[in-house]
């Protein structure tokens, strides 16, 4: 599933496609938005395998590649992310929160997403990861993904770095609810408005065009009448400095750090990065294609 680097402050190339465990579902895993990859090379899966036995206190933090085998497109994969197949983009903060269309839009797509994204399984990777905690060997999970399937899974020591799609909260009075709970107030709003999609997005919500959008109804906050906005940090946004701060403590705490599914192109998870760099912890990286940490010219990849 993932291409992965390794060592003691530097990392070396690995392809892995499946983590493996005894108590791991056998469902076939969903590839269509698999990208293309090489199969694993057995030296370099026993070198992770030896990273992982070596860790004591190890700290992971996941990305979008992670849940692609559960049927969820990530962003940056070749031929298969979002960014190659559309040249659409993911909704900017600073736009959510000024346009009423923006949110109108937003909120539509949603909508039509959340049937199909609220169904969707952990993986056999969520799974081990899972597995990991309850034997002692994770300390700290970090997620970068909003769906929710490290929960699903049963992981308890986890943060949800962006937040998570399965909540909504009130710009104004901070009133929390359901997702789901919120679907039933679309439908109630939006009794005859019907929507035929096309295309998912990683973040719950599908491809429609402004026509189909235009007379879609949004509630407000039932308790004061604010605009809801999903638990997520939307682009353009920013990670709370009180979780950043929970976190950095987290790997402080920790001896190695494995990063699963993630280009690192996004700072708020790449500064843990380079924080356990600077700690001079063991780093592993698995991903199909490039990293973040693989740019770096001229320089020891992180």
């Amino acid at each position: 599933m993932f291409s992965a680097r390794k060592c003691s402050g530097v990392f070396r190339a690995i392809r892995l496609h499946h983590f493996r465990s005894h108590s791991v579902s056998r469902a076939s895993p969903n590839l269509t938005f698999v990208p293309a990859c090489l199969p694993p090379d057995p030296v370099e899966v026993e070198e992770l395998q030896r990273f992982v036995s070596n860790s004591k206190r190890l700290f992971v933090m996941t990305g979008a590649g992670i849940s692609t085998e559960s049927g969820i497109p990530d962003y940056r994969s070749e031929g298969v992310g979002l960014y190659a197949r559309t040249d659409r983009q993911p909704v900017q903060h600073a736009e959510f929160i000024c346009s009423a269309s923006a949110r109108q839009r937003y909120w539509a797509r949603n909508f039509v997403g959340w049937p199909q994204f609220s169904l969707h399984q952990p993986n056999k990777a969520h799974l081990v990861l899972r597995d990991w905690e309850k034997l002692g060997k994770l300390h700290w999970l970090v997620t970068q993904n909003v769906d929710a399937l490290h929960t699903k899974a049963g992981s308890q020591r986890m943060t949800e770095l962006h937040g998570c799609t399965h909540r909504v909260f009130c710009l104004a009075c901070g009133d929390r609810i359901l997702r789901s709970e919120l679907q039933e107030h679309f439908e109630t709003l939006n009794p005859t408005w019907k929507a035929e999609a096309f295309g998912v997005a990683p973040d719950g919500d599908v491809f429609l065009t402004d026509e189909q959008v235009h007379s879609f109804q949004v509630p407000a906050c039932h308790k004061c009448g604010g605009i809801l906005k999903p638990d997520v940090t939307f682009f353009g946004d920013t990670v709370s400095q009180e979780k950043v701060r929970f976190v950095h403590q987290r790997l402080a705490e920790s001896d190695s750090m494995l990063v699963a599914g993630s280009s690192m192109q996004v700072y708020s998870g790449y500064r843990f990065a380079l924080a356990a760099r600077e700690k001079k912890l063991p780093i592993a990286v698995l991903n199909i294609g490039p990293t973040r940490t693989h740019l770096r010219k001229g320089k020891t990849p992180i």
